[in-house]
């Protein structure tokens, strides 16, 4: 299982590194789960904006964690699909047990994170009272706390709720909505993992079934015997046209996504130990994309879409090659998902949106396979904490408290999140919306498993979850996310070698961490 510890000071990670290296002047990234589903939950690309500076209000005031004796109405910035659902979020919320007296207002923004992400810096660098509470994206969290604009919420919640949120929620997800010190500034509303999507029935025309098909729900295969698999599949389903889709295009997803979990998968990593600089310090963490594990990760790449005839590919029989169309060079998660769900793919990696369409009865209902993603070397092998083994990307959104609110709405917030922490709100959730819950255990609970669609696939969401890797989400990631989509396109493209374009790509870096 991937390390997923906080990073607190403990782990080298000073404050001042912490600000310097998680947004002091107010430019994030700006991706959850680095497409637009429609669903505004999971969109976005790779800009943000807002100036620097705190907010109005204290962020670590103590706050009265009694229910309200008085009505009191608060506002929630959520997205399109919570308002949308609102009146069953609202049911929701009261069978969580939220007292009749306090009104939740949700606020529709935008389907776009990166919106999003600036309105809310408006809003607290003015020092606006409303709206209370506010959804995060878990890839733009943690500058909004270096610039000190969220309510601490270690500080101002009960320690039973922070207790909670520190112990039993996925830990990639809560690392990401914590400061320097391991304090909480968000509680985790719904993670977001790719897994890999694959056809059963095209499988068993290979000679597969159900029990490779159980066995592949948990325990990950590696990239070797993936490429195999979906070798022989392609040459016994000879009118299907591809082996397996993704998405490679110079894009947020690329850097924060797809390439991230290749790399990771084979032991690499952008700044060395995840562990220790995932999130800075900037200019004094080490750079490592020119290692032999991110070499090898992209020659593997080379090997799917060129196969034996690619020089630079990887040379090793083990693995098979011309399974993937190069028109993944230009694939978003949309253009990718079309061809799979149409019928002309067989293996395909996306994020969990996908799966409810590609599992309804109109698609491929039952037929449809999930797995976690493969691993090139398992974590024992991989030099790196957090690498290794079968590692997804990190999505999800985080609910967080503005420090402006008056006091009696502060009040009224920490009952509504004390409600949205409840068992029965997070599986009304998953039912409603496909929000994956929080908690790993709640994948493993009957009323999850009986969500329709996705309620099949839980475990591969749950073993994917255990094992996400975060984006390096600092003030520089923006410019950082743009210059690996490139070379890592290039590369993946023949247009440079696997290791001119780590190289260059390692320079750049460099001068990007040097000039922050």
């Amino acid at each position: 299982m991937v390390d997923t510890e906080p990073h607190d000071s403990e782990s080298g990670v000073s404050r001042r590194s912490f600000v310097k290296a998680a947004g002091a002047s107010g430019v994030a990234v700006g991706l959850a789960g680095c497409v637009s589903t429609g669903g505004g939950d999971s969109s976005g690309g790779s800009g943000g904006n807002g100036g620097s500076g705190g907010s109005g209000g204290s962020t670590d005031t103590p706050i009265s964690t009694e229910e309200p004796t008085e009505d009191v109405t608060i506002q929630w910035a959520a997205d399109t699909r919570v308002a949308n659902a609102s009146d069953q979020i609202k049911q929701a919320l009261s069978d969580a047990g939220l007292p009749d007296n306090i009104t939740v207002e949700i606020l529709a923004g935008s389907q776009v994170t990166d919106n999003r992400q600036s309105q809310y810096q408006q809003w607290l660098s003015s020092g606006r009272e409303d709206p209370t509470l506010m959804m995060m994206d878990s890839g733009w969290t943690i500058p909004f706390i270096a610039r000190e604009q969220l309510q601490n919420l270690s500080q101002s919640l009960p320690d039973e709720m922070v207790s909670q949120v520190e112990d039993n929620y996925f830990q990639a997800s809560v690392n990401t909505a914590q400061g320097p010190n391991g304090d909480l500034y968000g509680v985790p509303l719904f993670p977001d993992f790719p897994t890999m999507q694959y056809r059963k029935d095209l499988l068993r025309e290979a000679g597969y079934g159900d029990s490779d098909f159980e066995t592949w729900a948990t325990d990950s295969m590696s990239w070797a015997e993936f490429s195999q698999v979906t070798k022989q599949a392609m040459e016994a389903n000879s009118d299907t046209e591809y082996g397996y889709t993704f998405q490679a295009n110079v894009y947020e997803g690329l850097s924060c996504c797809d390439f991230n979990e290749f790399m990771t998968s084979w032991g690499g990593a952008y700044f060395g130990d995840p562990s220790q600089y995932l999130f800075g310090p900037i200019g004094d963490r080490p750079i490592t994309v020119d290692e032999q594990p991110v070499i090898d990760s992209i020659r593997m790449v080379r090997k799917f879409i060129n196969g034996a005839d690619d020089p630079e590919a990887l040379s090793s029989d083990d693995y098979a090659g011309n399974i993937a169309p190069e028109a993944v060079l230009q694939w978003t998660e949309e253009p990718s998902r079309k061809p799979f769900t149409s019928g002309d793919a067989i293996m395909h990696r996306n994020w969990p949106y996908s799966i409810v369409i590609n599992g309804a009865e109109d698609a491929f209902g039952e037929d449809l396979g999930v797995m976690p993603i493969p691993y090139g070397v398992t974590a024992d092998e991989a030099e790196y904490p957090m690498t290794g083994g079968p590692v997804a990307a990190l999505g999800g959104w985080h609910m967080t408290m503005n420090p402006s609110s008056s006091s009696a709405k502060k009040q009224a917030a920490v009952s509504v999140l004390r409600a949205m922490m409840t068992e029965s709100f997070k599986l009304d959730m998953f039912s409603i919306i496909g929000w994956i819950p929080p908690e790993p255990s709640l994948l493993d609970s009957e009323e999850a498993s009986q969500v329709d669609i996705i309620g099949r696939y839980t475990q591969q969401l749950k073993v994917a979850g255990e094992n996400a890797i975060p984006r390096p989400v600092t003030v520089v990631w923006p410019q950082q996310s743009g210059r690996i989509s490139s070379q890592v396109n290039a590369a993946y493209a023949q247009e440079k070698t696997p290791q001119q374009a780590m190289s260059d790509l390692r320079d750049q870096l460099e001068q990007i961490e040097n000039s922050a």
